[in-house]
């Protein structure tokens, strides 16, 4: 087992719980508006809804549900957060128009706490090209607006677009007269994701030495990612007195995206005695909550994403692992369970070493002594130079001195299923055994691949608990393949399977007939896995 007695990581030194912060950072996430405007992550308004709730449950100070001008549904999907949420401040975006500005209002009468965001561009580049408006005209809509939307919701924040390349003299003129208009949160974009931390740190700092009344307001970032610096850019913002972050989760967004809200909370509590600020989120929702991004929109969180990517807390070369077993310090800052995370995953593969490999056997029943550990590394490492990872079936095959590839002894013979528009779907399944016999399995779901994983467990007649499912594309164009990596408990442990196939429903069948196989090989071996002592 991976040693934490005397770690560094544990909850309460890696996280600074010991320091008490002297403010708090408000989280302002807009997956909602700026996240689901971009390509790719379009959501329904039931899907909106079922985020929104999450974000609530995640502990997010300020949520921005939408922009109730953009269409019918984006206004009646503001609306139904702003009657849903009970405890978190819904907020909805508009332009320095009053029809906008209306909009928003209505869609938020039934909020317990509402915002409107009003905005205006700022930076020469826009005034000339996009708005065709002088300073003065920019100064008068911004009071104008902000003005109006005061009497129409609870609090209002300005944003002034394209901050970062607005002259800083017109910026403050323009944050003051939404200041004296009753705005009490002053927003400055870097929109186009152009600036550097130093750049942030310092317009931050000149910000809050000429805005009139700052005492009186909250200052915010909202950072874009075109160079890969938004969160750097946030966090250097927080440090020169930001107290509201904008961003949303798996930092998704126009173009490259937006600071990772993750990444920054996780960053302001990691790194706690640096910053001495706090947030009221929930950090063992931060992977739920992307997950949950992750099934309602169909793009997967690359592996190596930080706080909620799956190599996050994965470890595969030798060096490593064998220092994370004898001390969790050595490669790891935070403990996975203060993201939702269950624990570090030791992934054993052509770069793993023999320590890390017995701790597995082990933890499997399996205890070899030299002799066979010899024999079992060497074919590990066989199998490892033909395979991306090693799971716990590979590994028990090898132990047992069987062939990892084997793929009997059952196989599908017939595969149906059936979707009813806007209803239930239905599918079943025939199975042959090598031996003759034969099995059937039919079942409803939620959905195709719903229906026939339920149709596979009965026709197996395994009791499989579905714990995960991920599918993505192996190949491009109209016959592209799709691939479908399924995990399932059954007994006390968790089995893995992969299937390929240009049909979704049938790639997800073929990996959990890889399961099933694997159980029954298990099964015949007619040795307990935790009793084989090699």
């Amino acid at each position: 087992m991976i040693n934490s007695e005397s770690s560094p990581v544990s909850s309460s030194t890696v996280s600074d719980r010991g320091q008490v912060a002297s403010e708090y950072v408000r989280i302002f996430d807009t997956t909602l508006r700026d996240g689901e405007q971009a390509p790719g992550f379009s959501m329904n308004r039931r899907a909106k809804l079922r985020l929104a709730q999450a974000l609530e449950t995640l502990g997010v100070d300020i949520l921005e549900a939408g922009f109730p001008q953009a269409s019918p549904d984006d206004f009646a999907a503001v609306a139904e957060i702003a009657h849903t949420l009970k405890t978190t401040t819904i907020c909805a975006l508009a332009r320095c128009q009053g029809d906008d500005i209306d909009s928003a209002g209505r869609a938020l009468q039934a909020a317990q706490h509402s915002r409107i965001h009003v905005f205006v561009l700022t930076s020469p580049l826009h005034r000339e090209h996009k708005l065709g408006m002088s300073k003065a005209q920019v100064v008068d809509a911004t009071a104008s607006a902000v003005e109006r939307a005061c009497g129409l919701c609870h609090e209002v924040e300005f944003s002034a677009e394209d901050a970062l390349r607005t002259e800083p003299e017109f910026l403050i003129e323009v944050f003051n007269a939404a200041v004296a208009a009753g705005a009490t949160t002053l927003n400055a974009p870097d929109t186009v994701g152009y600036t550097t931390p130093a750049e942030m740190l310092g317009l931050f700092t000149y910000l809050r030495q000429h805005v009139r009344e700052t005492d009186q307001v909250i200052f915010s970032t909202h950072c874009h990612d075109d160079l890969g610096m938004a969160v750097a850019n946030s966090l250097a913002a927080v440090s020169a007195g930001a107290r509201q972050v904008e961003c949303t989760i798996n930092g998704i967004g126009e173009r490259a995206g937006n600071a990772a809200l993750e990444e920054i909370v996780m960053a302001l509590k990691v790194r706690g005695s640096h910053f001495s600020v706090a947030t009221h989120i929930n950090t063992r929702k931060l992977f739920p909550s992307s997950r949950l991004l992750t099934q309602l929109t169909g793009q997967a969180v690359p592996r190596n994403k930080a706080i909620v990517g799956e190599n996050a807390f994965a470890h595969e070369a030798g060096i490593h692992q064998h220092g994370m077993l004898k001390h969790r310090g050595t490669y790891e800052i935070m403990l996975p369970q203060d993201v939702g995370i269950a624990k570090t995953r030791l992934v054993l593969g052509k770069h793993s070493g023999r320590a890390a490999l017995r701790q597995r056997l082990q933890s499997l029943g399996y205890t070899p002594d030299g002799s066979a550990m010899d024999t079992i590394f060497v074919q590990f490492k066989v199998l490892a130079d033909k395979k991306r990872e090693i799971h716990d079936a590979d590994l028990e095959a090898i132990a047992l001195g069987q062939d990892p590839d084997a793929t009997g002894p059952w196989r599908i013979v017939q595969l149906n299923s059936a979707t009813r528009l806007g209803g239930s779907a239905s599918a079943s399944i025939r199975l042959m055994h090598e031996d003759g016999q034969e099995t059937n399995g039919v079942a409803n779901g939620d959905g195709p691949v719903d229906a026939v994983l339920r149709a596979i467990e009965r026709a197996s007649r395994y009791d499989l608990r579905w714990t995960d499912f991920n599918v993505r594309s192996v190949s491009e164009g109209g016959d592209a393949q799709g691939q479908a990596q399924l995990t399932a408990r059954h007994g006390q442990r968790d089995w893995w399977g992969q299937g390929v196939s240009t049909d979704i429903v049938e790639a997800t069948a073929l990996a959990a007939l890889v399961i099933i196989n694997r159980i029954e090989r298990q099964a015949s071996a007619h040795v307990p896995a935790a009793a084989i002592n090699l």
